[in-house]
């Protein structure tokens, strides 16, 4: 786990992060999770891009096994198991909300930028909308901070303790 604030991204991250992504990483303030082999697996985003755009999903899943993962979840309609399980847990319901907060906390430390004041990502903090910033918050802040986003890497077929980045079309 890393928490901001991150040490410089250096160019080699910036390269592995065009090859995962397919084109420049924008507005990159750290690796906020990295694969077992080194590489980025979430990057920690300003909440304001260089244009200007105001971008709410300060940690953004770009490792390709991790992102194909939680699409396969999200079409296999694991959200919506997720969703019953927020609705009817009053405890997963509370750490979703202290979660979301602490994502807030992260985030202003790279400045406040009022078009998403109190906005996190992925749904955060009463419904499950985005896997793949739930997931990415949950490599980012560690286990047992975002209860569903740790449920869908455990659901997932990926894991951050296996390097795949050499596979073909994984990253790395």
């Amino acid at each position: 786990m890393t928490t901001p604030p991150y040490p410089p991204v250096s160019d080699a991250d910036l390269a592995v992060l065009r090859e995962q992504l397919g084109r420049p990483a924008r507005g990159v303030v750290g690796i906020a999770a990295r694969c077992v082999c080194g590489n980025p697996t979430v990057v920690a985003t300003s909440p304001r891009l260089p244009d200007g755009t105001p971008f709410p999903t300060f940690y953004y899943l770009t490792h390709p096994a991790a992102t194909a993962a939680m699409s396969v979840l999200e079409a296999d309609h694991v959200m919506r198991e997720l969703s019953e399980l927020l609705a009817a847990d009053e405890d997963v319901a509370a750490a979703y909300r202290i979660a979301h907060e602490a994502y807030l906390h992260d985030r202003s430390a790279f400045g406040e930028v009022d078009e998403i004041a109190g906005i996190s990502a992925g749904g955060m903090p009463t419904r499950v909308k985005c896997l793949h910033a739930l997931a990415g918050h949950a490599l980012a802040a560690g286990p047992g901070v975002n209860p569903i986003g740790d449920r869908a890497l455990a659901l997932s077929s990926w894991s951050p303790a296996r390097c795949v980045c050499a596979e073909p079309g994984s990253g790395g």
